[in-house]
């Protein structure tokens, strides 16, 4: 049998999955980055995989169960797996971890926020094949790295971890405390996308309000001028940066804190997207302090209102837990009242369930299942009156929308997003065909809503 001689040129391979939310991606995106600096090929499959990475997910039920369906799924196609990301940090019942005693042949497991960890990991058993800094990039931006997202639109990643200890939430545990970016770094990475041609920049985080808290706010430095660690500054340099590429920022997860009211003068102005993503998870009072949510549930409707008075075009979109422990019929008829009056925009709802670890499991009262799920139906049917009633409202309006997809260059129509609409969560736009085939849309009319 003749030798199989591996030319000297090809280079290693690396699959890779991304499980999980937006904070997740950016760890994969950072992952990705050095990956390919390091000169591996990347791949979304298995398929001729040298080895395999999986990013995972350990949140709520459903999500580990994905995440090791395809931990398993990996194994049994590639063999050679490293898993990192959130599950990786999450434990047993035993207290050993998780993804070793239900997997225990992967090769290497960490927690999130740990690139260095997994390159480690991948050099150990795939080693890299030429120096960091002699290959440029390939199909990335620059020092802003590879994106897994389409062109046109990305995530930025402003800090890491999060103070509170909602009673549901086991995130601080396997992310640690908030820390917060130097605010000189998260603006080179964004203007190295806007140059790549990103029209929309998404600011994510566990607590974006709180960006900068643990550092006190400090002054940083962008363009040689201070600029403090805050999110208003954040928020105010990004718009200005965004301007002259006609590019859009939109802020998520933001808690509404009274420091939030600053930034509405900065979104009336158009500076920065007129939408918030706000998880306010619900209205009662005592139902907030079970959860030991950081914010007053009775100062929230008030709030709201006084958002809408500065900037009249708000978009608030929000997430909703039905049925959490100890919820009386009272306290969900409190939450469904709050949205009939709050009038939030896009809402999402979770029947509540236990997560493992979380101190919310030993509150008493738990509700049966059926219960939950029958109160987060009767939730999105208020929060689907709601937004249908709101999205009538812009009937006949002239708005800028972002393309996502033009099949046939647009002659065949194509499908976008308005300021009101974040990708994957929210709404789409669908543009019909251009009456004449040389047509070219300037302006975008609504004649409807469904």
């Amino acid at each position: 049998m003749s030798e199989v001689i591996t030319p000297s040129y090809s280079r290693p391979k690396v699959g890779f999955v991304s499980l999980g939310c937006a904070k997740a991606l950016t760890d994969s995106e950072l992952i990705l980055t050095q990956l390919n600096a390091e000169g591996y090929q990347t791949s979304k499959t298995f398929e001729g995989a040298d080895l395999v990475i999986v990013n995972t997910c350990g949140f709520i039920d459903d999500a580990v169960k994905e995440s090791l369906d395809t931990i398993g799924e990996a194994l049994a196609e590639n063999g050679k797996v490293i898993v990192t990301g959130c599950l990786g940090a999450k434990s047993a019942e035993g207290g050993e971890n998780l993804v070793r005693k239900m997997h225990p042949s992967v090769l290497a497991v960490t927690g999130p926020q740990a690139t260095q960890e997994v390159m480690d990991a991948v050099h150990a058993n795939l080693p890299k094949p030429h120096d960091p800094f002699i290959d440029l990039v390939p199909n990335s931006f620059g020092l802003a790295g590879i994106k897994l997202t389409p062109r046109h639109y990305a995530y930025i990643k402003i800090s890491e971890g999060c103070n509170h200890r909602c009673t549901f939430c086991i995130i601080p545990s396997m992310r640690g405390d908030l820390v917060s970016r130097p605010i000189g770094d998260v603006l080179k990475e964004a203007r190295a996308l806007f140059e790549g041609g990103v029209k929309e920049l998404l600011v994510i985080s566990q607590d974006t309000s709180a960006y900068g808290v643990d550092v006190q706010y400090r002054t940083g430095f962008w363009n040689g001028k201070p600029i403090k660690t805050r999110m208003l500054e954040l928020a105010q340099a990004l718009g200005e940066m965004a301007a002259p590429y006609g590019a859009w920022i939109r802020l998520h997860y933001v808690y509404p804190y009274p420091s939030v009211d600053a930034i509405l003068p900065l979104m009336a102005s158009g500076l920065v997207l007129p939408y918030l993503d706000v998880p306010l998870q619900h209205s009662h009072p005592d139902v907030l302090k079970r959860m030991k949510r950081p914010a007053s549930g009775e100062k929230n409707l008030e709030r709201i209102q006084q958002w809408r008075e500065v900037c009249p075009d708000i978009v608030v979109r929000s997430t909703f837990i039905a049925g959490f422990p100890g919820e009386t019929e009272e306290e969900f008829e409190h939450l469904l009242d709050f949205m009939r009056e709050a009038k939030i925009d896009r809402a999402g709802c979770f029947a509540y369930s236990p997560v493992q670890g979380a101190v919310a499991n030993d509150i008493g009262g738990m509700l049966p299942i059926e219960l939950r799920e029958e109160r987060r139906a009767r939730f999105m049917e208020v929060a689907e009156a709601v937004s249908a009633a709101k999205l009538q409202q812009r009937i006949g309006a002239t708005m800028q929308v972002l393309i996502d997809s033009a099949p046939a260059l647009g002659r065949k129509g194509a499908i976008g997003r308005s300021y009101a609409d974040a990708p994957e969560i929210d709404g789409i736009v669908r543009m019909l065909p251009p009456e004449k085939i040389s047509g070219k849309i300037k302006k975008l009319k609504i004649y409807g809503c469904i």
